[in-house]
């Protein structure tokens, strides 16, 4: 069951990092461009926030039925001296689950403003450091692999 979730929670965070990236990008080039909150902005801000909420779900689902869960129960604090342990078990969730906090705050404070440009401020903002964040604790050399 976990090779399917692995699968699965790999190739959706393609999808993730797509919708922020261009969630991103249309947020930076309409502030700083001065142009009008539409409802595409909308519609791709909510999608973003959708497809990393999903994305997370089957993230903690994998957490738990992974075999290296199981390296908590072996090592105990050593996981915090082993980095490959340290990343998988504790800096790719824990970044993770709080770069899918910011998506979140990002979008409910863009709800709140009136104007455009406070409206895409802060989906600029909290996204861009969402991004940062995921793209900081992927494990490149095996995802791409």
């Amino acid at each position: 069951m976990s090779d399917v979730v692995l699968k699965l929670h790999s190739y959706w965070a393609y999808l993730v990092l797509l919708i922020l990236i261009i969630a991103v990008v249309n947020a930076l080039i309409k502030v700083f461009g001065d142009k009008e909150y539409e409802a595409k902005d909308f519609r791709i801000s909510l999608f973003t926030l959708i497809v990393s909420h999903i994305q997370l779900l089957i993230g903690l689902i994998l957490y738990f039925v992974s075999p290296k869960f199981e390296l908590w129960s072996q090592l105990g604090a050593e996981v915090m001296k082993n980095p490959l342990a340290r990343l998988y078990l504790v800096e790719h969730p824990l970044v993770n689950i709080i770069a899918v906090a910011l998506i979140t705050i990002g979008y409910s404070k863009h709800k709140k403003k009136l104007t455009s440009k406070a409206k895409l401020k802060p989906i600029a903002i909290f996204y861009s450091i969402a991004l940062i964040l995921f793209l900081s604790r992927i494990p490149w050399s095996i995802w791409l692999a």
